[in-house]
């Protein structure tokens, strides 16, 4: 009889052979089995020991691994996976290598390398499909209750009990189906196949705009030369003028590259904001492509075929219909100390020439200071004091150093800091899309003005889109009300799922990277997590 090499409380019968099969059966239908073989040794939670068991049922508690190439070609996809920014060492490739070796003839061998085959095997496929990480701990998305998340999986799927014949295209359809998640994993094979660059960093100092000449100019040549902003030709040309320390237009042209590609302002001024992106090292730009491959892992099962999806560390906006995006605009979203939510919803409603009842953190933190400074803050800026039956108070009546019972709230207009339309959908953070009538700001870089909510450049486009079911009759009362000038809700014909994520690192179809600013700072703990986190 077989001896499988299982560190579990339980024991083999000696005296009896088992039929074909029995020693996994058995041995997975122990409490809390432990897969002593590998190294160190795979402890397997109650979720894994199910998921082992279901899948050897539909197999009839046969070894798995054994027939042919099998466990060859797995290994062989395990491998790859380094090409998805996961380590093929966190699912026992070499435990497997050489278990496979030993196996030839000695059946304990074999059982015990079925079973960590099989268990490297669905992790490697949940992973794929899912994301390593539980997204809940290290980068919370909010549902509304009418978009509950899709339940993680925790029995082997269909695909992975069918798709032991073609290993390479059950892993392919295991991997998110989005062409963002296709372009950067192409783009991170091709970097991590790289020698890792070693470039200086450049020292700070006084802002270095063009034409002047600056002792850090060599340094910031070769800085961007090595990243390949500067070629050889516009590197002989500034040899050949004597360019040295002076900041020349070639040398412009090349900062003014690398900040588009890092979504920083394009204005050639080397600053704090473009210099803290120079100095990021080779190591942490790889990092943080396998930082979005995980993000992206997550995202897919968040994406619908129509919805508005909002690009958060990109400040941009997206309308997708039947997968295909058809429209974006660039956005305002919150400041660091007042970021935008990370969240998923549905959009309901327009409140059309809205007013803006002031939150209370703005209250307290941006208008009371002003008011206390001087009370006709409150007329220059148009804001009514009211209490909360919405009674309009005298302000002179307030004490200032403590209002209590009162808001603040501007009327709808050309001042309203909501513009003609809000967008609203259900959360708790008190957030929505809106127009703006600081449209300059769309603008500059980064464009991180706002208190939360989420600023949308020609909002109009965007509302055709969202009353693409209105009837005529439907459409001319929005025209009408909108014309109105009142504060009037207008219900969707048909609510829309909206997506507001955050996303550092992004590639096009030829594997060009481009790079965000970490703005909300979320990025480290997401790799920590990947990096301490073993399946």
């Amino acid at each position: 009889m077989a001896i499988l090499l299982l560190a579990s409380p339980f024991s083999f019968a000696a005296t009896a052979p088992e039929p074909a099969g029995g020693t996994l059966r058995h041995a997975l239908e122990q409490p809390q089995p432990t897969l002593a073989c590998a190294a160190p040794a795979v402890h397997l939670t109650e979720t894994e020991r199910a998921a082992l068991l279901e899948f050897y049922r539909q197999h009839a508690f046969a070894p798995v691994w054994q027939a042919g190439a099998r466990l060859a070609g797995l290994l062989e996809q395990l491998e790859q996976l380094s090409d998805d920014g996961l380590s093929p060492d966190d699912y026992q490739v070499a435990t497997l290598r050489r278990l496979g070796q030993q196996a030839n003839g000695q059946a304990a061998h074999a059982d015990c390398a079925d079973l960590l085959a099989s268990h490297a095997y669905l992790q490697a496929l949940r992973h794929l499909a899912w994301g390593k990480l539980d997204r809940a701990s290290v980068e919370p998305l909010w549902h509304s209750p009418q978009v509950q998340p899709p339940p993680r999986p925790t029995l082997p799927t269909p695909q992975a009990a069918t798709g032991l014949d073609d290993l390479p295209a059950t892993f392919t359809q295991a991997r998110p189906q989005l062409p963002a998640y296709a372009n950067l994993r192409r783009a991170w094979a091709e970097l991590r196949r790289q020698p890792l660059p070693d470039w200086e960093t450049v020292p700070a100092g006084p802002l270095l705009r063009p034409g002047r000449s600056d002792p850090r100019v060599p340094l910031l040549e070769r800085r961007l030369a090595a990243a390949g902003y500067l070629g050889e030709t516009a590197t002989s040309t500034r040899r050949a003028d004597a360019s040295g320390e002076r900041y020349d237009p070639l040398l412009v042209d090349a900062l003014e590259a690398f900040q588009r590609r890092h979504q920083l302002q394009p204005d050639g001024v080397l600053g704090p904001a473009t210099l803290a992106e120079l100095n990021v090292s080779p190591a942490a730009r790889r990092d943080q492509v396998r930082v979005n491959l995980e993000r992206l892992r997550w995202l897919a099962r968040e994406m619908e075929p129509t919805m508005v999806v909002v690009d958060v560390a990109g400040a941009r906006i997206a309308f997708q219909r039947n997968g295909e995006e058809v429209w974006q605009a660039r956005t305002q979203v919150g400041r660091p100390e007042r970021a935008t939510p990370l969240l998923k919803s549905r959009i309901s409603h327009l409140t059309l020439n809205p007013t803006w009842t002031v939150p209370p953190t703005i209250m307290r933190e941006d208008k009371l200071p002003e008011i206390r400074r001087d009370i006709g803050f409150l007329d220059t800026h148009q804001l009514r004091v009211l209490d909360y039956q919405g009674n309009t108070l005298d302000p002179h009546q307030v004490d200032w150093n403590d209002p209590r019972g009162i808001l603040l709230r501007q009327e709808a207009g050309p001042k309203n800091p909501l513009g003609r339309v809000a967008i609203r959908f259900p959360n708790p953070f008190s957030v929505y899309l809106h127009d703006t009538p600081s449209q300059h700001l769309f603008d500059k870089l980064p464009r991180v003005f706002s208190s939360g909510c989420v600023r949308v450049e020609q909002v109009v486009r965007l509302l055709d889109y969202l009353l693409e079911d209105a009837s005529p009759a439907q459409r001319a009362r929005f025209e009408e009300q909108l014309a109105s000038g009142r504060t009037r809700d207008f219900g969707l014909p048909q609510p829309v799922p909206i997506l507001l994520a955050y996303w550092t690192a992004e590639a096009d179809r030829d594997g060009r990277l481009r790079f965000r600013p970490d703005m909300y700072q979320h990025d480290a703990r997401i790799l920590a997590a990947l990096n301490s986190v073993r399946p």
